[in-house]
Parts: C-alpha cells; sequence; structure tokens
C-alpha cells in the first residue's frame, strides 16, 4: 500500500527563517504599582493584560500554540470584548497557520488584526481573517503574498509525487482562504499569487486584505 506520510525534511514553507535564541535581544521587565502591592510585568505581559496579542516572529508550532492559548484564555475571561492582534511576522508554515486560523473562527470575541512592519505569506492571512471592519495596516506595512514552496527534496519518485501534491493542496487552501476574505474569486487569487507579489498598504487596502489604514497619530507642535 502507498504511503502517504511525507519525509520530515519536505515538509513546504514559506520561506521565512526560524529566529535562533541568540538573535532575540533580552526583553525588559518593569515593576507596576498596585493597590494589592508591586507586580512585576514583561511588556507581552502587560499587552495580553489590555487583550493585546503581539505576533513578531516566524509562525511556526510553539508560536501556533501561544496565540491560541492566549485567544482561548482572553475569551473566557470575556467573549463579548474585542482581541487584538499586531502583526510584524516574515511568514511561516502552513500546518501552525491553520491552528491559529481555526481558532480565530472558533472564538466568540471579535478579532482587530493589525499589520505593523510586515505581514508576509501566511501571516498575511491572518491579518485578512480578522472580523471584517477591523483589519488594520499602518502606512508603512507591507504585504508579501506568496505561494508555498518546497525546501527541495531528495528521495524516491513516490515521495517527489506525495510532497508535489501537498504542496498544490497548501496553495489551494491558501488560495481559498484569502478569496474568501478579500472577496476575490479564487481563479484571480490564484493569478496574483502566481509570482511572489509585495502590497503596500494602500494596495492591501485596495485588495481587500485590510479594511482601513491607520493614520500617524499627529503630536501637538510636530508636522
Amino acid at each position: 500500500m502507498a504511503s502517504n506520510s511525507m519525509p520530515a525534511s519536505a515538509s513546504p514553507s514559506f520561506g521565512s527563517g526560524h529566529l535562533g535564541p541568540e538573535s532575540r535581544y533580552v526583553v525588559p521587565r518593569f515593576v507596576e504599582r498596585t493597590s494589592q502591592g508591586t507586580r512585576e510585568y514583561d511588556p507581552y505581559a502587560k499587552l495580553f493584560e489590555e487583550r493585546v496579542i503581539f505576533l513578531g516572529t516566524p509562525v511556526d508550532d510553539v508560536v501556533a500554540n501561544d496565540i491560541m492559548a492566549q485567544l482561548l484564555c482572553l475569551e473566557s475571561q470575556d467573549p463579548e470584548r474585542d482581541i487584538s492582534l499586531y502583526i510584524n511576522s516574515p511568514g511561516g508554515d502552513l500546518t501552525p497557520l491553520t491552528a491559529v486560523y481555526d481558532t480565530m473562527q472558533f472564538v466568540r470575541p471579535d478579532i482587530q488584526t493589525v499589520c505593523l512592519g510586515q505581514a508576509n505569506s501566511v501571516a498575511a492571512v491572518i491579518l485578512a481573517a480578522g472580523t471584517p471592519g477591523k483589519r488594520l495596516a499602518l502606512p508603512s506595512a507591507r504585504i508579501l503574498l506568496q505561494q508555498p514552496h518546497s525546501d527541495g527534496t531528495q528521495g524516491q519518485v513516490s515521495d517527489l509525487e506525495i510532497q508535489g501534491r501537498e504542496v498544490q493542496r497548501q496553495r489551494e487552501l491558501i488560495e481559498r482562504l484569502l478569496a474568501k476574505h478579500t472577496g476575490r474569486d479564487v481563479a484571480q487569487i490564484n493569478k496574483d499569487v502566481d509570482r511572489a507579489q509585495v502590497l503596500t498598504a494602500d494596495q492591501a487596502l485596495e485588495f481587500g486584505l485590510v479594511d482601513k489604514v491607520i493614520a500617524p497619530r499627529t503630536i501637538a507642535g510636530v508636522r
């Protein structure tokens, strides 16, 4: 019987590098005084307290689990209050994306998505999957649309055929999700992602990935 399993090294990806521990700067911690005493925070914990989730890395299994856990926790705290998901991600893998995507569609709170910096490949799908009317981008944000590709597989012909089918399945899934959340038809999305396409914030608005480009905040006395 032919096997449908893929070699571990054959997992299709979207071309995002994964950050090693040595490339991560030290996250500062601070102490906040409250009526109950003092509490120590890092910025991510403080954001979570304000119902803000920050995605600033490639989307892998660990990152996806973190986001899913935060979404479910915030839903349990208050199912009627919005959650904000800020995105500055170079992309990631499809399976973790689908886990995050399904959780976003499952939880009851509206999810505001905000692109600051970049939302590439699978991160662009997360951006588009926010609640309609609440998908935002900062003026200098960039969004990259691209199809999945293989990282170069070696093996038997049957392994290559399995991988080819999986890459095609992933591409079709990405196209369906983008079509669903942008209002475009799948055939048009197929053409749009045939080659990597970089969009500005305004172009992402026109494409239907976001609903609004956020104007810069003005500071008194500064032009």
